[in-house]
Parts: structure tokens; sequence; C-alpha cells
């Protein structure tokens, strides 16, 4: 069951006039469809407990504006978590489903905030998703109270360390654009503050140099092979698309634990052959 939502000019304004179609349940009777939906699997009155609570998402997703999400985009999530609680709701229990799908409704849209909000993976633990959605009221509360902001009170008001407030805090500012200009650096853009790590010209020609002679000594220890033995060592360890043990058996009328014994074999010659080579190169 879904609720899609109109896209027009004005899709918001539009949304917020057809759900004003549906009535807002009582207690009496949304228990009674709940039990409906609970004891009889009747989806009619499941799609009635979703329609009549739709203004409720409304106004838990009017709580996260200030996160600069599209409205529309809060909303959809906070019904899909209406959804899932309206699935989950037992009215046995003698609670309103608002009071229950309260809790699933804040955790899908603030999951999506999360998610949304940056590039990098945020708010990874409960914790910190709690001190994610808490910083900027406790930094609010702190500033009205102090005239400014305190690291420390912050820090403590919200029962965590003050590297955690940091560390959240940085990850608040979300992300931006490596072509944006340092302040104050005369057109310095922060792509050009960062360190190169990539390899020189001379490191990588050295590279080449050293694979392509790495690739004929193995060439040679290959020659050194005999036949059966070069032909399962290609089509067992340099092939993209290796024969097993029992292909390469059949092959040549052996068993295949004859077949891993060659191999092992001709392993063996081949490390006796590059192992001075790749001591010389390490240290070189």
């Amino acid at each position: 069951m879904s609720y899609a939502l109109p896209v027009v000019a004005d899709s918001l304004t539009l949304y917020l006039q057809e759900i004003k179609r549906f009535p807002v349940l009582d207690a009496e009777e949304e228990h009674r469809l709940a039990v409906r939906l609970y004891d009889d699997k009747d989806l009619e009155a499941a799609h009635t407990l979703i329609t009549g609570n739709l203004r409720f998402v409304v106004k838990i997703a009017a709580e996260y504006r200030s996160y600069n999400m599209k409205m529309l985009d809060l909303i959809q999530e906070g019904n899909i978590g209406l959804m899932m609680a309206v699935r989950k709701f037992n009215p046995h229990r003698g609670v309103r489903l608002i009071s229950y799908a309260v809790w699933w409704i804040r955790a899908y849209i603030q999951n999506y905030i999360i998610s949304a909000w940056s590039l990098l993976k945020i708010g990874t633990t409960q914790a910190q998703k709690k001190l994610f959605f808490k910083l900027k009221q406790a930094k609010s509360a702190i500033r009205n109270l102090m005239g400014g902001d305190d690291l420390k009170a912050t820090a403590l008001s919200l029962d965590v360390k003050e590297s955690e407030v940091e560390e959240m805090n940085l990850r608040l500012r979300g992300d931006c654009s490596l072509d944006a200009e340092v302040e104050g650096a005369d057109g310095l853009t922060l792509l050009e503050t960062l360190a190169d790590d990539r390899k020189n010209q001379e490191e990588l020609l050295a590279e080449v140099e050293q694979g392509e002679l790495l690739r004929g000594e193995v060439a040679r220890a290959l020659g050194n092979l005999n036949e059966k033995e070069r032909f399962i060592i290609e089509k067992r360890v340099t092939s993209d698309n290796p024969m097993t043990l029992q292909e390469i058996a059949e092959r040549f009328s052996i068993s295949r634990e004859r077949v891993r014994q060659i191999e092992e074999n001709a392993l063996r010659k081949m490390r006796g052959a590059l192992t001075p080579l790749l001591t010389h190169r390490n240290a070189a």
C-alpha cells in the first residue's frame, strides 16, 4: 500500500488539501478498525487507519524542517513509518495508535535525514543518532542561557564527551564543494589545499620497468617447467577462468590428487626461480 505524492508546481499545498478529506478517527472507531485488522487481516480497515492519521505525520515531519530537507520527502518517509506501525499495532494493549506510531514515524524520518545529509555515513550508532538530532536544540538552549556557544556546557547537557560534540558539529555542516574558495585565501580553492599523494612520473616509470622485468622472469620460470606442469600452472593459476582439478585430471587421465601434486611441485620450482629476483627487488 503506497501513498504517492502529486508532482505539480505546489504539490505540498495540494497534498495537504487532499488529506483533509480523510476524517480523524476517534478512539472508539480507531479501536474497532484496529481489531478488524489485527484479528481478521482486514486491509480496508488498514487503509482507513492510515488515511485517518496522515495529518499527524505532517505535524511530526514539520518538526524536522530545520534540516533543509524537502517537506514532501519527510512526509513520504513518515507515511512509510505510519504504515509499518499500523501493520504491527496491537489494539488489545490499550494504547492509541498514534502513541505507538509516533516512534515509527520519527524513526523513518530520522533515518532518511541521516542518509541524505552527507556523502559520508553518519549516525552509525543509536547514541550518535540521538546526538545528531539533539545537538542543535542543546546548542540553542546553551546560547540563549550563556549568550554564546560553549562546548563544555553543551557536552555536559547531552551527557557526552566534548570530542563527540566537536565531531558531530563537523558532520552537521554537511558536504561542501572542493571548488569552494578558502576564506581570505585570494581565490585558493579547497581542492588546491589537498596533498597530492599520486606517484610522480619517475616512480611510475620505475614500476612499469619492474613489472616488465617480473613478467619476463615469470615467463622464463614457466619455460623451465615440463609441458604438463606448464599446462597446469597456466590453467590453474594464471588463467582468468581456471580449470578444476577434476577437469585437468580427466584431460591427462590421472587422479585429482596427482594433479594437485604436480601443481604444488611446479609452484615450488617457480618460487625457487623467482626468489632471487624478488629478494633483490625488495632490497633495492
